[in-house]
């Protein structure tokens, strides 16, 4: 594979989980885990965690869509350079080789009427 390709796929791994972090961080119905950080908020008059929380949740998702699409630009380049042309030469190669050589299934000597 391209090293283009890899790097594309740690990123949006490492965004995922980035992603799951924030998500798990946000207020729910129930407060989430974003309320062990309320009192402390409160305390010095800082009120914008959950705003925070929203925008980097949207910045990751974002993040993701984007070099998502790049990541199958680069890896549908990948396979139509590389992997195709290998595939195809090898298949070339064994029709090549395959021209000399009689077919592989055996055909019955009794009955010639059965291999036609």
């Amino acid at each position: 594979m391209n090293a283009a390709f890899t790097v594309l796929v740690v990123l949006i791994i490492i965004a995922a989980i980035l992603l799951i972090v924030v998500v798990l961080l946000q207020n729910g119905k129930d407060g989430g885990l974003a309320t062990n950080f309320t009192s402390a908020n409160q305390t010095l008059g800082v009120r914008q965690t959950a705003t925070i929380l929203e925008k980097a949740t949207w910045y990751l998702v974002f993040f993701i869509l984007v070099v998502s699409v790049i990541t199958v630009f680069v890896g549908r380049g990948n396979t139509a350079t590389g992997a195709n042309e290998a595939i195809s030469t090898e298949i070339l190669n064994q029709a090549e080789q395959g021209a000399d050589e009689a077919p592989a299934f055996p055909i019955s000597q009794e009955n010639p009427e059965a291999a036609e």
